[in-house]
Order: C-alpha cells, then structure tokens, then sequence
C-alpha cells in the first residue's frame, strides 16, 4: 500500500515540476527568472553529492573539485569551438575522467573514508590553487585564457544544439536548466531502482557480505563516484550558463561545505530532500544578501543546528516518517504499512508492541 502510494506521489511531484518548468517564465520577472535558474544549476550539484554520499556511502568533502573541473571544461571549450554543445559533453566527460582517475588510486588503494574525505578537499585545495595562478598571458588553452585570480569573462552561453548562431534566450536557459534538473533527478531514480542501484546500497551497507555474493565493491564505489563527478561536472557548465564567467572561486570551500548543509536539512539518503534543500537555502542567502540586517553565514549555521537538534533526518524523510505513522494509525491499515514505519524509524519491535 505505502509502495503504491508513494510511486504515486513521485509520479505527481514530477509532473508538477515538468509542469512548473514550463509555465515559469510566464508568471516570474526575469530577475527572479534568473535566480531560479541559479538555484536549479546548484540543484544538479547538491544531487551528485546526495547520490555518493546518501545512497553510495562516500563523502566528498570536494565535490567542487569536479563542479569547478565542469565550469572551466565549459568555459575553455565554448570559447574555442564557439559552440556551447561540445562544452556541456566535454563538462560531463572531464569531471567524470578526472574522477575515475582519482578514484581508482583512493578505492583501489583500499584508503578509508575518513581519508578520503581529506583527499578531495586537498585536491579541490590544489585546483583552486593552480587555477588561481594562472594570470600570466602563456597561460592559455587555444584561444580561451584562463586569467588566473580574475577568471574567464564573457564565456558565450547555451546556444541550440551545433548552432553557434541560435544563443538561448534566458527563458530557454530556464527551460534547458530546469530541464536538466529533472533529466538527472529521474536518471537517479532510475539507477537506484536498477539492480546497479540496488548493489550500490548493498556495498553501502556492508562491504563484505557484497563481496561474498560475488560483486567487487572497489569497481561498484568507483562507478559510483565516476557518475557523481559527471553529474557535478554538469552542474559546472550550467553555472558557468548562468553568469557566462567563471573564476578560482568555483572551487571554493565555503560552497563545499554548503553542499553539504544543504543535504543535511533536505534529508540523507534521498534525492529529492537535497534539492529541496538546495532551493530553501539559497533563497535563503539571496534573501538576506539583499539587506544588511544579518550576516549570511551566521543565519545559515544557526539553520543547520536547528536542523540537527530539530529535525535529525531532515526533511523528506522528516516528512514520509509522519506519513508513515498517520497511516500506520488508521484503523484496518495492512502490516505492509507498519513494517515500513518499523524500518524507517529503526524500530526492530513492530508497531504498537510494548
């Protein structure tokens, strides 16, 4: 019963979406417009992290190592081919061959978790650096300098596909962003409820035992931290999109651990609480950036210990816990229901057992 109804759920949250996408730029002014296609591109972003960290058990203190990898990819290649569609492949395939490379030597070479999560912030650390000295004229790739501490200016944006001479409008760059969002959230989906995705959760759980059924968890992590780069290497070409410049900023910290933030309010181990997370935390900042009255940072911590002390879980499963119980309490509703409850709220007692 709650399976059916929750399929249902999902289905109708994503007709709304697609619905939403695309009767936005009707009833928004551009600015907000504008801001909503920030917000998306940082969607797609929050959901790379979400899907290593929530469902494959990796957490990447670095995940703008790849965002950042994604947005100069972008950058460098429109410039060059002065045609956005060989950016955004490219934006995808170098952040996922950067981290295949870099997640052979960490999962292969049987490093543990807590180093890893060091590893990719000390890499994000290095590219920020890198990057940020780069100001010297030699340093160039093609045509497209990279300018060191003031980044790359007037990258030309989203344009249709292998026509140079067609630059989206910015209501179709809502559309291809939005779009975008909702391509990965339901490619996700789609995987997890695969037998890969079933695999992944399983090596999350307990790496030994899926190693005893046959399955190599060093080759499942690696895939699965391949396609968490791509997708955030994606999210780096939609940014760069959005304000049509890209600096060493990208590779910032203070956006790594906002990442972070914004699962934790959402909820770990689903999809759809990151983005939600995403949207109410950034519209948050934008808010407060738009008066002197508090200080950003401050608001946004104070938020997350809210979150943890409040509402441990986050939201989403916040919400599909209260759900849960208020079905579970309905007179005649069938064990399928109370079993869910059980396993959602780590009870290993049934329902109502003393």
């Amino acid at each position: 019963m709650y399976h059916r109804l929750s399929l249902i759920a999902q289905a109708l949250a994503v007709g709304l979406a697609a619905i939403g996408i695309a009767l936005a730029p009707g009833y928004l002014e551009i600015f907000t417009l504008m801001q909503v296609t920030l917000f998306a591109a940082m969607a797609v972003l929050s959901l790379s992290l979400a899907f290593i960290w929530g469902y494959g058990g990796i957490l990447s203190f670095g995940q703008t190592a790849f965002f950042g990898l994604g947005g100069y990819t972008y950058a460098i290649a429109a410039i060059n081919f002065q045609d956005s569609t060989y950016g955004i492949l490219l934006a995808i395939f170098i952040p996922g061959l950067f981290a295949a490379i870099l997640g052979y030597f960490v999962f292969y070479g049987r490093i543990s978790d807590v180093y890893l999560g060091v590893i990719t912030l000390t890499v994000t650390l290095i590219l920020f650096n890198v990057i940020n000295s780069t100001s010297g004229d030699e340093y160039h790739i093609g045509t497209a300098m990279l300018g060191g501490f003031n980044g790359i200016p007037a990258v030309p944006t989203f344009n249709m596909p292998f026509d140079p001479a067609s630059p989206l409008s910015p209501e179709a760059s809502w559309w291809t962003t939005g779009s975008m969002l909702l391509i990965v959230y339901l490619g996700l989906r789609l995987l997890l409820a695969s037998p890969f995705g079933r695999v992944v959760v399983a090596v999350r759980e307990n790496e030994v035992r899926a190693s005893l059924l046959g399955y190599d968890p060093r080759m499942i992590r690696l895939i699965t931290f391949i396609i968490g780069g791509a997708v955030a290497g994606l999210a780096g070409a939609l940014y760069v999109n959005w304000g049509a410049f890209v600096g060493p900023t990208i590779f910032s910290l203070s956006l790594s651990a906002e990442i972070i933030i914004w699962i934790t309010i959402g909820g770990l181990g689903t999809l759809l609480g990151p983005v939600l997370g995403c949207f109410l935390i950034q519209y948050i900042v934008a808010s407060i950036g738009s008066q002197q009255t508090f200080n950003s940072n401050l608001v946004l911590g104070a938020v997350l210990i809210i979150f943890v002390l409040l509402l441990p879980k986050g939201l989403v499963p916040t919400i599909r816990d209260l759900a849960l119980w208020l079905l579970a309490a309905k007179p005649g509703t069938g064990r399928s229901v109370k079993a869910e409850l059980n396993a959602a709220s780590g009870n290993p007692h049934p329902v109502g057992a003393p």
